[in-house]
């Protein structure tokens, strides 16, 4: 499959509005597929600023000029355009979520499908893991990961397993947690049940929705008017945020009015209802099949 298959590539960069001489940025760069689109429909005067924090992505960067790559999580997004200094930028790309790479490399503890060591950590250098996480959280703070980032059900319940697991032996393996979580695992769709606990973990360890919610917050500040915000969600969690914060300019989806009574937001929705891939794309890409794609326009 390659590093990464770009999910909604044609409509994403089709959201972007490329103008030959602009200033992009893709902070998702991953295996690079966005990035090249991009690239393709600049002309010599544009540029891209591309954020990746997994060390193992910047492999796939092109021999480009035009291209800046910066190693970071998408988080310190002002503090590279600051660097680079970049003061105005004509779009912004983000393709959330693991990529294909990551996914089907089992040493990355991602998959449930591999008796592999429960890291999943984006970028190798973090310093948590998800056997740390599972080993050293309290109830309360395990039953609130499950809770909030998994939305599972019995979240207290499924936390005292992992913590009566661990009194035995450290979970450090899929094996040892889908062992601790057996009795909560359905006979019908188990896979369904572990993602949303491998989901709930992975959010925790990367601190996804912070630093999401820290980006995207960032984004209008450098933004033209007319630029694009366009960004690829996976699940609910994440697309909640998008979809708050470009409806209304905050993460909370209030939207402000000033005295006459007119809506105080700093963008234009492109596309009201969401864009998803097409069954052609999911039969090509199954892991496509969660894709959610908003697009905004600064105004």
């Amino acid at each position: 499959m390659g590093y990464h298959r770009p999910v909604l590539l044609h409509e994403s960069i089709g959201g972007l509005n490329i103008r030959p001489d602009g200033m992009y940025v893709d902070l998702t760069f991953g295996g690079g597929g966005h990035s090249r689109e991009v690239l393709n429909k600049l002309g010599t005067h544009g540029r891209l600023l591309a954020f990746d924090q997994d060390p193992e992505a910047a492999s796939n960067v092109p021999e480009d000029q035009r291209l800046i790559f910066v190693g970071a999580n998408f988080r310190y997004l002002r503090n590279f355009l600051r660097y680079h200094a970049i003061d105005q930028v004509h779009g912004i790309l983000a393709d959330l979520g693991i990529s294909s790479h990551q996914i089907d490399s089992p040493e990355r503890g991602f998959s449930f499908k591999s008796d592999q060591s429960l890291d999943m950590r984006m970028n190798t250098r973090g310093e948590k893991s998800a056997s740390q996480v599972l080993n050293q959280y309290s109830l309360e703070d395990l039953a609130r990961v499950f809770g909030r980032y998994g939305e599972l059900h019995h979240a207290k319940a499924i936390a005292g397993a992992v913590v009566q697991a661990r009194m035995e032996k450290d979970l450090t393996t899929a094996g040892d947690l889908e062992k601790a979580l057996r009795r909560f695992i359905p006979r019908s769709h188990p896979g369904k049940f572990l993602a949303r606990v491998y989901q709930a973990l992975r959010i925790e360890v990367n601190r996804e929705l912070e630093a999401l919610g820290e980006m995207l917050l960032q984004t209008a500040e450098y933004m033209v008017p007319k630029g694009r915000l366009v960004v690829i969600t996976y699940h609910s969690l994440e697309d909640r945020l998008v979809k708050n914060y470009m409806r209304s300019g905050n993460l909370e989806g209030i939207v402000q009015k000033d005295f006459y009574g007119k809506e105080e937001t700093p963008w234009k929705l492109v596309n009201r209802n969401v864009i998803t891939p097409s069954p052609e794309e999911v039969a090509r890409n199954n892991r496509a099949r969660s894709a959610k794609l908003r697009i905004a326009e600064k105004k």
